[in-house]
């Protein structure tokens, strides 16, 4: 009797598994929703390095009457341009045979799913980079620097109205949405929690749809669509330092803390945590400029020993996500949230149609001499850009839940 295995059928096995990367790769495309493609792919890049965008400038309205003597003067027009250069992101992961053979979790497909959110989320950053470091910036401070988690810093539906105002003046291009334009607004839970509690809002909620407070339904404001995700940029502890009890220390040695998915840290010093159990701090490089830090993460400070601190992180187990290094920065200092206004054109991207937008599955394929390890990546070739500054529009606030 022929018996048919997942040895002599490894092609079925590996488009199932396949799926589970793409809707990972999809789970949250943010940023990306803001792209268009630019009307060519990277194909046009075997003569050159970027993907140019041209540009040509209106006609002034004409003003004069037509003589009956002399011939009309033509007008001139001007153009200009704008360019792409893609970059390239990848990611790989290579186990060994035994583990193949001997492990009792399902990990041959969930490597597909965990190497499809990593392409998700590592692409989007490329679009994220580009959305949060547009000309077009707005702050309550002075500077992002200088900003504090006070009342008079928080979102306000006034934001929303001069967003509007701007967007029209601009001519932004909008989504259509039945029929009329819209623009997207991406806002992260903490600045949402304060929008929702405007005196504005409440007021509608109390006497018109109590599920906006209720049920958290507040799905558009005036012509935005809220996009409202973990994922939006926020630049944690860029803004002013913590005025009574600033923690401002660095990662110190340590064999076993500081590394993904462990639930303490060493510090340098452990001044004024005590005063701040249940509070937050960041580790990484703090986001101050243009530059952006993709490991950077949020903790929870929950107890204290010397220099080790216990923590609540992202981590999957409650812990780190990320390792992090000697050095790196610990503060508690203000955090500075994006807020994002733009249409479906507000970014330009292209991308290498031969890894696709989702980018390309490498594998799982035999390596070694013995075929005793198997390896499984994916490969992206593109890039976002911003092709005009006017159409893509950020507002940097705080939030209470920082005060």
């Amino acid at each position: 009797m022929t018996v048919q295995t997942t040895s002599n059928l490894t092609n079925a096995l590996r488009a199932q598994y396949l799926e589970d990367y793409i809707n990972a790769a999809k789970m949250v495309r943010l940023y990306d929703q803001l792209a268009f493609p630019v009307g060519r792919d990277m194909s046009t890049l075997k003569r050159g390095s970027s993907v140019v965008v041209n540009f040509i400038s209106d006609l002034a309205p004409g003003t004069s009457t037509i003589s009956e003597i002399a011939d009309v003067v033509p007008v001139t027009q001007r153009d200009a341009t704008a360019s792409i250069t893609p970059t390239s992101r990848y990611n790989a992961i290579q186990v060994s045979e035994k583990l193949m053979n001997t492990s009792y979790t399902p990990y041959g497909a969930e490597r597909f799913a965990s190497i499809g959110k990593n392409q998700m989320e590592s692409v989007d950053l490329l679009a994220s980079a580009k959305a949060n470091a547009g000309a077009s910036v707005n702050r309550y401070a002075a500077s992002r620097a200088a900003a504090e988690a006070t009342a008079n810093e928080y979102i306000t539906t006034s934001v929303f109205t001069n967003a509007q105002a701007d967007l029209e003046t601009l001519k932004v291009p909008s989504f259509l949405d039945a029929g009329r334009g819209i623009w997207a607004a991406f806002l992260h839970p903490y600045v949402f929690a304060d929008l929702r509690a405007a005196t504005t809002i409440v007021a509608v909620a109390e006497y018109q749809k109590a599920n906006i407070i209720l049920a958290h339904e507040l799905g558009e404001l005036g012509p935005f669509k809220l996009v409202v995700s973990p994922w939006v940029k926020t630049f944690w502890s860029a803004g002013a330092a913590y005025a009574s009890t600033p923690i401002a220390t660095t990662i110190a040695t340590s064999t076993t803390a500081n590394i993904a998915l462990s639930k303490t840290i060493e510090v340098a010093a452990n001044t004024n945590f005590s005063s701040h159990y249940g509070d937050w701090v960041t580790i990484g490089t703090l986001e101050t400029g243009d530059t952006h830090y993709s490991t950077n993460e949020r903790v929870r400070i929950v107890s204290i020993s010397g220099t080790t601190v216990t923590i609540i992180g992202e981590g999957a187990n409650g812990g780190l996500r990320f390792d992090h290094t000697v050095g790196e920065t610990v503060s508690n200092a203000h955090s500075v949230a994006s807020v994002t206004f733009g249409g479906p054109k507000s970014l330009a991207k292209v991308y290498d149609t031969t890894t696709g937008e989702y980018g390309e599955v490498v594998g799982p394929k035999k390596q070694g001499l013995l075929d005793q390890f198997e390896s499984l990546g994916w490969k992206f070739y593109g890039d976002y850009a911003i092709i005009s500054e006017s159409w893509l529009h950020r507002y940097e606030c705080t939030f209470s839940q920082d005060a």
